[in-house]
């Protein structure tokens, strides 16, 4: 298996759900990790909360979707790490309602983080991974980017084109010894799928942020001969 120890990442929503689980599941590893979202406070308690790992941790506050912000955050966190070697795009935001019905802002506001927001924090990490030749990228879709339903328009658009971005990306950059995956995790019981009313969360039937978090590190672990292109997280429970 591929050791991770000293390895840095680079977790987009890392403050809390799937992207603080990762954080924590990286530190456990030895990665150093900075993580971005726009709640500094939240950012801070996870930080804290990493650094208690014993791995170097930092953050930035900025918002995906805002191409100015992202450049100068994503700025902060390289010269905070000294490099990057791991990015995951995990933020991301929903919202459901007929497509008639939803708001046209709202509507547009889910693609500009789900879509662009991946793009631009994509963009300003991929020119350091391809200068050293080596790196992984790992993008969150969700099964809703693999089958649409009533009341899903916007997040599906969003999702389903975060797989066909990334699916790219991956022939793109192989030649240049980076790894892109991309994940399509049924419902998880992180905090937007509980403020939504998704979920009740539970822990016997329902998937945690840890397992998500798990399925990322196995990934990273295998021989840099092998990339896991693509995997999709079930619950056992119907």
């Amino acid at each position: 298996m591929e050791n991770l120890t000293g390895q840095k990442a680079i977790i987009t929503g890392g403050s809390r759900g799937l992207g603080k689980a990762t954080a924590i599941a990286f530190a456990k590893q030895g990665i150093e990790v900075a993580i971005t979202g726009r709640n500094k406070e939240k950012l801070e308690e996870t930080v804290a909360e990493l650094k208690a790992l014993n791995v170097k941790a930092t953050y930035a506050v900025f918002d995906v979707g805002n191409y100015e912000e992202v450049k100068i955050g994503i700025q902060k966190l390289l010269t905070d790490l000294g490099g990057v070697d791991i990015l995951v795009n995990n933020a991301g935001i929903a919202a459901f309602g007929t497509l008639n019905d939803m708001e046209v802002a709202q509507w547009s506001s889910i693609i500009q983080t789900n879509v662009m927001g991946m793009y631009y924090v994509t963009k300003q990490v991929l020119p350091h991974l391809i200068a050293q030749n080596k790196g992984d990228i790992i993008n969150v879709s969700s099964t809703a980017g693999l089958s649409g339903n009533a009341t899903t328009s916007a997040y599906s658009a969003s999702k389903f084109a975060v797989i066909g971005m990334s699916e790219s990306l991956m022939k793109e950059v192989r030649k240049n010894n980076i790894r892109v995956c991309t994940l399509t995790p049924s419902t998880i019981a992180s905090d937007m799928s509980l403020e939504l009313g998704i979920t009740d969360g539970n822990t016997d039937s329902v998937l945690q942020p840890q397992d998500f978090a798990e399925l990322i590190v196995a990934g990273l672990q295998l021989p840099r001969r092998a990339m896991l292109k693509s995997a999709a997280l079930w619950s056992t429970n119907p």
